[in-house]
C-alpha cells in the first residue's frame, strides 16, 4: 500500500489549484505563469506578476501607480491581481508559493512577514541587489526596515507605515476652545486631558466627544488598546502560559481607560460599529474620531472641516502607537534569477518613488527621499503625523498574529466588551491571556 501523502505534500499540490482559483476572473494575469508550471516552458522575461490585497481607496491609488509604471516600462507586461484582504489572501499566497507558482512580487503586511519567513515562503533582499537600484537601509524609516530584517536579512521592502491616529473636527474644537492660535489642536498629553477635551467637544456637538468602533470590529479596539499599552511599555508574548501573554497590571490600566471613556465619562458611545463611528464624525456629532489614517479620503470627500494628528501620548512615558506597514516581498522557495530579480526591484523602486500618490490616502511614506521632501510636507493633514512612523509598535511576531489575524480577533473581541460595558477590564484581560495562550501553544499549521 502506498504511503499517505504528508500534509506538506497536500499543500504543495493544492497550491497550484489555489493559485488558479484565487484569481478567477483575472486569470489572464497569471495564465502564462501557471501554464509554464504544467508544460515546463519558461514564461516571458518581460512578464511581471504582482499580487496585493489592496481594496477601496488604496486599491484605486495602487492602480494609478501601476499605470504610471506601465508608462515608464512599456516593454514589461505587468499583471497585477487583487485578492481578498486578510487571512484568505495570506492563505492563497502561502499555497501558491508551496505549489511553486507564486507571483514575482507581492504585498504583505509587515506583521505577517515573520510568519511567512518562518514557513520558508520568502526570499531575502540582498543588500547589494537593492543598492543596485538605489535602495539602501538608510533610505527607509528605521523602525520599519528594522522590523523587516530577520536574522540579519531583509525580507520586506516597506512602502508605508499606517499608524492609529486621532481625527478632530476643527469647527467643533474651535468652539470648544481646543485649538491653538495657529489652528492646530492644543496638546493632549494625559488621560485626564483627553477626557476633558472630549467633554468640551461633547458640549458643542450635543452628541459625543469622540467616536471609536466597538461592535463587529475587532481591529479598532485592539489598536486603541495596544497604543496605550505600548505607551506603558507593555510587553507581549513573553512565553506561552496565560500569565506570560502580556503584563496584567499595564494591560488592565489600558483597558480601564477604554471603559472610562465610554461607560464612566460617557464621552464616547458604548455600542457603535465602524460605519456608525465614521458617520458620527462625518456628521459633526463627535469632535474626535480614532481610526487608521486611511479614512482621510472619506472625510475629504465629505468636505467637512477636519484635521488629523498623532494618537496622543496619554501615559506620560515614551511615545508609542499601534501601526502596521504595507511591504513588498519576494514569495518563493528558490533564489530569484538575476533578470527576474532586477525586474521586480525596478518595479518596487517605481512604487516607492510614487509615495506621494500613496500618501494621499493617509499612509506615511517609509521611503525617506519622499517623506523628507518639501512636497510631502505640503500634503495636509497627512504629513501632520509622519513622526509616528518611528514610534510604531507592531503586533508581536507569531504565526497567529498580525493584521486581520486570529490574535486580533481574540484580543479585539474582549476589548470591544470593555468599551460596551459588558466586560470588566480585569475579565477582558484574563480572556485575552487564556485565548492567546492556547494559540501560543499550538504549532504553526505550515
Amino acid at each position: 500500500m502506498a504511503p499517505l501523502p504528508s500534509r506538506r505534500d497536500v499543500l504543495r499540490a493544492t497550491g497550484l489549484l489555489a493559485a488558479a482559483g484565487a484569481v478567477s476572473g483575472s486569470l489572464s494575469g497569471c495564465a502564462e505563469q501557471l501554464q509554464s508550471g504544467f508544460t515546463g516552458t519558461a514564461p516571458s522575461a518581460d512578464v511581471l506578476t504582482y499580487w496585493n490585497l489592496l481594496g477601496g481607496g488604496d486599491g484605486v491609488r495602487m492602480q494609478e501607480m501601476e499605470d504610471v509604471y506601465r508608462k515608464q516600462r512599456p516593454d514589461v507586461d505587468l499583471r497585477a491581481v487583487t485578492l481578498t484582504w486578510g487571512n484568505p489572501y495570506y492563505t492563497k499566497l502561502s499555497l501558491a508559493t508551496l505549489g511553486a507558482q507564486p507571483p514575482d512580487v507581492a504585498i504583505s503586511h509587515l506583521t505577517r512577514v515573520p510568519t511567512l519567513v518562518a514557513a520558508g515562503l520568502l526570499q531575502p533582499f540582498e543588500p547589494e541587489d537593492i543598492a543596485r537600484h538605489g535602495m539602501s537601509k538608510d533610505k527607509f524609516v528605521q523602525r520599519a526596515i528594522d522590523r523587516a530584517t530577520i536574522d540579519g536579512k531583509i525580507y520586506a521592502i516597506p512602502l508605508d507605515t499606517h499608524p492609529f491616529v486621532m481625527f478632530y473636527n476643527t469647527k467643533v474644537c474651535e468652539k470648544a476652545g481646543l485649538l491653538a492660535d495657529d489652528g492646530s489642536l492644543k496638546p493632549i498629553d494625559s488621560e485626564d486631558a483627553l477626557v476633558e477635551a472630549m467633554h468640551k467637544a461633547k458640549e458643542v456637538t450635543k452628541g459625543w466627544g469622540g467616536a471609536l468602533a466597538s461592535v463587529a470590529d475587532v481591529a479598532t479596539p485592539w489598536r486603541f488598546f495596544f497604543s496605550v499599552y505600548g505607551q506603558l511599555g507593555g510587553k507581549l508574548l513573553m512565553g506561552t502560559s496565560p500569565d506570560e501573554i502580556l503584563e496584567p497590571d499595564k494591560a488592565i490600566r489600558a483597558a480601564k481607560l477604554m471603559r472610562r471613556l465610554t461607560v464612566e465619562e460617557k464621552v464616547m458611545p458604548t455600542d457603535i460599529d465602524y460605519g456608525g463611528a465614521v458617520a458620527l464624525f462625518a456628521n459633526g456629532r463627535s469632535g474626535f474620531f480614532f481610526q487608521g489614517e486611511w479614512e482621510v479620503s472619506t472625510f475629504k470627500d465629505a468636505k467637512m472641516a477636519f484635521s488629523m494628528t498623532k494618537f496622543p501620548n496619554l501615559m506620560g512615558g515614551k511615545y508609542a502607537v499601534q501601526a502596521d506597514s504595507h511591504t513588498f516581498v519576494l514569495p518563493g522557495q528558490e533564489p530569484y534569477e538575476r533578470r527576474r530579480l532586477d525586474l521586480v526591484l525596478d518595479f518596487i523602486r517605481s512604487m516607492l518613488d510614487q509615495s506621494i500618490t500613496w500618501a494621499e490616502g493617509g499612509h506615511v511614506p517609509t521611503w525617506l527621499p519622499v517623506q523628507d521632501s518639501a512636497k510631502y510636507r505640503k500634503v495636509k493633514p497627512q504629513s501632520n503625523y509622519a513622526s509616528a512612523a518611528e514610534s510604531a509598535v507592531y503586533d508581536p511576531a507569531a504565526w497567529y498574529s498580525g493584521s486581520g489575524s486570529n490574535f486580533e480577533m481574540v484580543a479585539g473581541s474582549a476589548l470591544g466588551g470593555v468599551l460596551s460595558g459588558r466586560t470588566q477590564p480585569e475579565a477582558a484581560i484574563h480572556q485575552i491571556q487564556v485565548g492567546i495562550s492556547k494559540m501560543a501553544r499550538t504549532p504553526a499549521p505550515v
